[in-house]
């Protein structure tokens, strides 16, 4: 595929994170704006910290006059997962050159699901990773400004808005599961996960269950690289 293909094709295998973060990111304006901030703090917010669920805390903590340290840890402490997800594109980042950094700072849960969905030769798969990237933090910030500026004029409410977030990774799963040919990664994914959850708490579980979950499929893949 030629650049013009390859900006096509990511459009369109961006579109899920567009009806998800346009909406989720316009109740962050909205909260933002009612909050007391204006339209340029949510676009100042989303271009430098960038992670979705955090900048709801962010605008809270803000709100509340709290220390730089208590931001810093607890941005650390909810993001933590990415440590993982990096995990699976250490190698693809390496290939990329000037964009590397790029990539780093813009991974987030749904360009993860998106780029993992995606079998193309390196070269093109590496741009098309680097365009959804860009796309997915262009929707979050254009959805940003709209529920800053428009978002007191809605007559409805957005509450509940962010399941289409959760609606998204459903489907990403079911589709993924379709396509594995085994199973192990999402069932153990899902018993530690819960198992997890009853020990820690919903507050607390997911570092644990992310740790567990990735020792198991490292001892997974040894046992599969020896019995090959």
């Amino acid at each position: 595929m030629n650049r013009r293909e390859l900006a096509q094709f990511s459009i369109i295998k961006s579109i899920p994170i567009l009806c998800s973060y346009l909406f989720v990111s316009m109740a962050y304006g909205i909260l933002m704006e009612e909050a007391g901030f204006h339209w340029y703090d949510s676009l100042l917010v989303s271009l430098t910290v960038y992670t979705g669920a955090f900048q709801f805390v962010f605008t809270s903590l803000l709100s509340a006059g709290a220390s730089i340290i208590t931001i810093g840890l607890t941005a650390c402490f909810m993001n933590s997962r990415q440590i993982f997800y990096s995990l699976s594109f250490v190698q693809d980042f390496n290939r990329m050159g000037r964009r590397k950094p790029y990539m780093i700072h813009t991974m987030t849960d749904e360009t993860y699901a998106i780029n993992c969905m995606l079998e193309l030769p390196e070269k093109e798969r590496h741009d098309v990773m680097f365009y959804i990237a860009a796309l997915a933090r262009c929707y979050w910030m254009i959805g940003a400004i709209l529920g800053s500026v428009l978002g007191q004029l809605m007559p409805f409410s957005m509450e509940g808005i962010d399941f289409c977030m959760t609606a998204l990774f459903v489907t990403i799963s079911v589709d993924q599961w379709e396509k594995a040919h085994h199973h192990f990664p999402a069932v153990s994914g899902l018993a530690v996960g819960v198992i997890c959850l009853m020990i820690f708490g919903e507050s607390s579980f997911m570092l644990p269950a992310l740790m567990i979950t990735s020792a198991l499929l490292v001892i997974w893949n040894q046992r599969k690289k020896v019995e090959a």
